[in-house]
């Protein structure tokens, strides 16, 4: 029965960095390497929305973080394009119901923190151009734009250039993601914000006080804008407790957002990251990390997409109807991006 549930609805995952792992293969690789790698796991998983970010690793910054971009971009397109019978970029709503009928899986462009444009701002409606719909603007650290949220200390809003960023994103139709932003900063995004914003890769402070969490108030403020909170899947995000890194500590965190934005506003947001990391990271005397994060644990059975309805039969063990978990595992993201993508603001908005 859960089967049938997950594979007759639409999944969304609004995080996975496997562009990390495809640009690293030389580019003439890059089309098969995603065809042998990654599309069965996603087909295996019945993801058939797939948002893709592009992250640039610390070894490109600053110098060559706008060139890494634009080759992880290119490689979005290539990859897309050498593998058209089963998959398609999507620039907007009707481009994504139309990919999903054919049954291809539709893939979404999405930059982590706008590596390389620094307070270019102008550069906006370039990365528009070529197929960015989803944008961050700060990871763990400072950028010209924002503060991420592991120097939450300095109580940092928006710079001047991060909040015209907001309002060029908007008017363009591209989706603001809050995941890793600062928390004075989600405060400010959440004053100037006149559409949906997201947050793609984000849980629930109130059950793991870390600070790449969000807390209630942000959860509902999210909420209210339309959108949509999509739960990280990273152990170290759930719980602090190792013997808690299962399925149903997972859960508990969708319940959670649940509770306190509603039904409508939650989604998956997994940040399959231990294969990224193993592909891309040279052999070295321990597991990979990042900033005192285990990106190596996983939850059993959960370290890759093929693992996805796995979180559905949790969802119908829980007690969520049929109808709940269509909208957790995919259909409010569904719905949201449909609704968003590629819209220009109008006048008023």
């Amino acid at each position: 029965m859960s089967a049938d549930l997950h594979h007759d609805s639409v999944v969304a995952d609004t995080h996975n960095d496997l562009l990390m792992a495809v640009t690293a293969r030389p580019p003439r690789r890059w089309a098969s390497f995603f065809r042998e790698r990654w599309l069965p796991q996603l087909r295996e998983g019945g993801v058939n929305l797939q948002v893709l970010p592009v992250f640039v690793d610390d070894q490109y910054r600053p110098e060559g973080a706008l060139r890494q971009t634009l080759r992880m971009i290119e490689c979005a397109h290539v990859l897309a394009e050498g593998n058209a019978d089963a998959v398609r970029l999507c620039l907007d709503g009707a481009q994504l119901d139309e990919t999903l009928a054919q049954g291809r899986i539709a893939l979404v462009l999405a930059l982590e923190s706008m590596p390389g444009l620094d307070s270019a701002v102008e550069l906006v409606p370039t990365l528009h151009r070529l197929g960015v719909r989803v944008a961050s603007i700060a990871h763990w650290g400072r950028t010209a734009l924002a503060d991420g949220s592991g120097e939450d200390a300095t109580g940092s809003r928006l710079t001047a250039a991060g909040v015209e960023t907001v309002g060029e994103m908007e008017r363009l139709g591209m989706i603001f993601d809050i995941s890793h932003l600062g928390a004075s900063g989600v405060e400010h995004v959440l004053e100037l914000a006149r559409r949906p914003v997201m947050a793609t890769h984000s849980s629930a402070r109130a059950l793991r006080d870390h600070h790449r969490n969000l807390t209630d108030e942000q959860i509902r403020a999210v909420a209210a804008t339309g959108g949509v909170v999509c739960v990280n899947f990273l152990p170290a995000f759930l719980t602090e407790d190792v013997t808690e890194y299962t399925v149903d500590r997972l859960v508990d965190h969708i319940e959670h957002v649940v509770s306190v934005g509603g039904i409508d506003h939650v989604g998956l947001g997994p940040d399959f990251i231990r294969e990224v990391m193993h592909d891309v990271t040279p052999p070295c005397c321990e597991e990979p990390g990042y900033s005192g994060v285990d990106v190596g644990a996983t939850l059993p059975g959960l370290s890759g997409p093929s693992g996805l309805p796995l979180v559905t039969e949790a969802l119908l063990k829980h007690g969520f109807a049929d109808e709940e978990i269509v909208k957790i595992i995919g259909g409010n993201v569904h719905r949201l991006f449909r609704a968003e993508l590629g819209r220009p603001a109008r006048c008023g908005e």
